[in-house]
């Protein structure tokens, strides 16, 4: 239910207006951006004559730079000013990130534009989505959180077919410059007119209002310093295990364009579809796992969550095609729909929303650490054996460790199913 500080429920508008939002910069920023750059990797081998090690540095680099850097300083600006502005400016870095790769033939413009890619991921991805969500939903949150994720699953569905449609017309280079356009058109209008605060006010968090508002949450604790989340076990668990399976997943998807086409053969149409495939069942998953979220322990969702990724990568491995191949999309497509969302979620039930922004900052940052050296490691695996088996293999250990963690997490309550929707 999405409720105001004192209690009283906001209009369905304004639900439904956050919500959109949310689902608008996730469907451009992750679905286009984070799961298109990948489907032009074969291209940039074939026309560069780059290693898989090289075209998956330039994620791996730029995260590793954007992430210690200015992760922690993301979550602290969305806590203090809002997430608003913060997601404007991403949208705008991630869209003219992909208008740059188009347009790069050096190495050093490559990681140049790559840089941005990661602080519009950052700046106006998961991290502002979360919190702006967070803030305006109480009981309801999972299922909130569940929708405005289903646009990742919308915009990584759409994006394979859309590229191959751009490529066939555009080229390679026009299609990734078409898509970059399209980010900050579908995106930056909602952001500019939405309500980050649900009292209303974009000004500065005042100090007598976090109090009030943390005395009127009903989740999680009632007031916790960020230092004691630091010293805590349980926070550790929680960043290990998110690390964990956010490296398998993004191993995976880094890779799996540059497998199909590659190393399996695959057309540019079949390898899209196979990919597309992934991505529209991960929309199934993202309301499952929301709805799971709502009605039982969000542990338990996380953990099932972690062995589906674990489950489906080894199908990859069988020497077949057609039914396995199928059958990984529809099982890693619900593990994935999942991944993102549950991890704010268990967050804001361990640690409570007001501190919600500056964990998350460290957790996605730490994620983006996971994210960006797991497909590195996999691309210089593949170029030394000439085979996916072993970093593939690597890649399932990783889930299962990441599975493992969670299950050490302490036993969070059983949410109290929801009676309404996102309307009062």
């Amino acid at each position: 239910m999405a409720r105001r500080a004192g209690g009283q429920p906001h209009s369905p508008r304004q639900a439904v207006q956050v919500v959109a939002t949310a689902f608008a910069a996730l469907f451009s920023v992750v679905g286009l951006a984070l799961y298109g750059l990948p489907l032009y990797y074969d291209f940039m081998v074939r026309e560069f004559g780059w290693s898989r090690t090289m075209v998956t540095s330039g994620n791996a680099i730029s995260k590793l730079i954007v992430g210690p850097l200015f992760g922690f300083g993301a979550g602290w600006i969305v806590d203090r000013f809002g997430p608003r502005r913060l997601m404007m400016a991403g949208i705008m870095m991630a869209g003219g990130a992909l208008v740059g790769l188009g347009a790069v033939s050096a190495a050093w413009a490559f990681y140049f534009f790559y840089f941005f890619n990661a602080l519009g991921y950052v700046c106006g991805g998961p991290l502002p989505c979360q919190v702006l969500v967070s803030r305006w939903f109480d009981k309801t949150r999972g299922r909130a959180m569940g929708i405005a994720y289903l646009g990742i699953g919308f915009g990584g569905a759409i994006v394979p077919l859309l590229a191959a449609w751009l490529t066939a017309h555009l080229g390679w280079r026009g299609s990734l410059q078409s898509v970059g356009v399209l980010i900050a058109l579908i995106a930056l209008p909602l952001a500019y007119f939405v309500r980050e605060d649900p009292d209303g006010r974009s000004a500065a968090l005042s100090e007598p209002r976090i109090e009030r508002e943390r005395q009127n949450s009903d989740r999680g604790p009632k007031r916790v310093a960020l230092r004691t989340v630091l010293q805590s076990r349980t926070f550790y668990l929680l960043a290990i295990g998110s690390m964990c399976s956010i490296a398998a997943v993004g191993g995976t998807n880094q890779h799996l364009k540059l497998f199909l086409s590659l190393d399996r053969g695959y057309t540019q149409t079949d390898a899209a579809r196979i990919i597309a495939l992934v991505l529209t069942i991960s929309i199934v998953g993202r309301l499952l796992m929301g709805w799971l979220a709502d009605r039982i322990a969000r542990k338990h969702v996380m953990v099932l969550i972690y062995l589906l990724v674990a489950a489906a990568i080894p199908l990859l491995l069988v020497r077949t095609s057609g039914f396995t191949m199928y059958t990984f999309a529809a099982i890693f497509g619900l593990g994935l729909g999942g991944e993102y969302l549950i991890i704010p979620l268990m967050a804001g039930e361990l640690f409570g929303v007001r501190v919600l922004g500056r964990v998350m900052g460290i957790v996605l940052t730490a994620d983006g650490v996971a994210e960006a050296t797991a497909p590195m490691l996999v691309g210089y695996l593949r170029d030394r054996t000439g085979s996916y088996d072993i970093g593939f293999t690597a890649l399932v250990a990783t889930a299962l460790m990441g599975a493992a963690a969670v299950a050490l997490l302490p036993r969070t309550a059983r949410p109290e199913p929801a009676a309404l929707s996102l309307e009062p």
